[in-house]
């Protein structure tokens, strides 16, 4: 193992309880130490030796013609360089780097180009469900070379996470990057989750007025309830526990966590960049986790926020308590409103790795990438899955547009009218909804036959002749229109003057 920071150091004591020996290396004493005393209060110091350099961490495991296998666990971008470099001259072919960091897949396919002349092998391997999960079974996306996905497929069914079926939450995705990339993927659904999810707890707080006691009540209820479609759902059952955490004074813990979000600014966390920046680069679609992302992004420098707030001269918007509702009702209406915002948030990360798969040839099964995604990651969410799963399995869907399947369409169709009233309630009493009302005006222009980009195109046909297409003709492909009217001649500066 190298890097044993949070996620590492649970992973190396997951494997010492699964009886395999794991030999670690790490720069830093703090989380030397601090795996040192986990191991110790678990007995498992015999199953974790520390090497302070790279040479004896791989003479450690060297035993014949058996491959060495590594894994990282280490910040995205030069570290994994670092660390390859520092490993190459021990390295030797059949040599297995697992690399289960928070890597951009591009970073990941050039290592491999760079290994596998060698005979080396570099598996780009997601590993989700937080420091909780690594250390009793994360979910995990490996992807890579047939050859090594193989020899160590055994080894990554036995420690992942497992479902409720006892299936574990592992598969072989494909070659190059695809396995970061699915985890990327995972993290920007992530990121659209839990802005929806922060929305509908300051709805009911302020919106409401309800206690942190009452809002985990909420939280309980819709993730224990198994017969509707929120049940089991990681977000919303930790949820529970948080509104309801106090410290040692008594205090709720929530009370006094400050709004920013940081770890997209401070690039600690790079995946919810890469995810939006991928729904642009392939022209999909992902406006709730966009926003979700610039939302977090804004939050992030709360003084800046403070100054404008500041400048404002108390002409600032400030979120007020709603009236006129009927609560219950209202409550039923926001449990509809995040349901329809986390099961758009799933297909427009899932169009965006549609789009990648087909520009790869990865040739992912779907019902495998769900299958990661059902127990040890932070996206679980049973019901949303199990949905999606019934689609995906159907003759009739289309990878690309899981909103034309007349089962997810009608799921929609149902749940519009309560995120439509939820929506405009929090507009009107000027409570933060850019997740939630992103996810309305989705629904709504995926499905529309008249936008208003008729308008924009006409203008664009104007001062660039861009060409349209007619209202009269077909809809056709995403291509350059056949028509150009001349709405008004181009002239030169004595024309103009005449």
């Amino acid at each position: 193992m190298i890097g044993t920071g949070s996620m590492g150091g649970m992973m190396s004591l997951l494997f010492a309880e699964y009886g395999i020996h794991t030999h670690y290396y790490d720069p830093s004493k703090k989380n030397i130490e601090a795996l040192q005393s986990h191991a110790k209060e678990s007995k498992h110091e015999d199953k974790i030796t520390y090497h302070d350099d790279h040479k004896s961490l791989c003479e450690a495991l060297e035993d014949g013609d058996k491959p060495k296998i590594f894994m990282f666990s280490i910040p995205h971008g030069g570290p994994a360089d670092d660390s390859i470099d520092a490993l190459e001259p021990y390295l030797k072919p059949g040599d297995i780097i697992m690399d289960a960091s928070n890597e951009h897949w591009k970073a990941t396919e050039r290592r491999q180009a760079r290994l596998e002349p060698k005979g080396i092998h570099y598996l780009g391997m997601g590993v989700s469900g937080g420091y909780q999960s690594a250390r009793h079974g994360p979910s995990i996306s490996p992807g890579g070379s047939k050859e090594a996905l193989d020899k160590v497929f055994p080894f990554l069914q036995k420690i992942a996470s497992k479902d409720k079926k006892g299936r574990p939450c592992v598969a072989k995705l494909g070659p190059g990057g695809c396995g970061h990339y699915v985890k990327m993927i995972h993290n920007g659904i992530e990121h659209g989750m839990m802005t929806a999810l922060c929305e509908a707890w300051a709805i009911m707080n302020i919106g409401l007025g309800m206690d942190y006691e009452a809002i985990g009540t909420v939280f309980e209820k819709w993730d224990g309830d198994k017969e509707r479609p929120l049940r089991d759902n990681f977000l919303i059952n930790i949820g529970a526990d948080i509104c309801r955490t106090r410290d040692e004074k008594g205090n709720y813990v929530l009370a006094n966590v400050r709004d920013k979000v940081v770890q997209d600014v401070d690039n600690s966390e790079g995946t919810g960049t890469w995810a939006v920046q991928e729904g642009t680069r392939l022209h999909v679609p992902d406006p709730t986790i966009a926003v979700s992302h610039l939302f977090r992004v804004a939050s992030a420098d709360a003084a800046r926020r403070e100054t404008v707030n500041k400048a404002l001269e108390g002409k600032g918007v400030k979120p007020a308590r709603i009236e006129g509702v009927d609560k219950d009702k209202f409550l039923e209406d926001l449990y509809n409103a995040v349901y329809a915002s986390f099961l758009m948030c799933f297909i427009q990360g899932l169009h965006v790795l549609s789009k990648a798969n087909e520009e790869n040839d990865w040739k992912l099964d779907f019902a495998d990438v769900l299958q990661l995604w059902r127990n040890g990651c932070i996206i679980q969410s049973d019901g949303v899955v199990d949905l999606l799963e019934t689609v995906y399995r159907s003759r009739e869907h289309d990878n690309d547009d899981l909103l034309g399947h007349k089962t997810i369409a009608g799921e929609l169709a149902k749940t519009y009218p309560s995120l439509k009233r939820v929506v405009l309630k929090a507009i009107e009493f000027d409570l933060h909804a850019g997740a939630l009302g992103t996810s309305l005006e989705y629904y709504k222009y995926s499905g529309s036959t008249e936008l208003p980009t008729q308008f924009q195109e006409a203008e664009l046909d104007y001062f660039g002749a861009h060409m349209f297409d007619l209202k009269t003709a077909e809809p056709g492909k995403p291509v350059t229109g056949d028509h150009h009217f001349e709405w008004k001649p181009a002239r030169g500066i004595l024309e103009t003057n005449d």
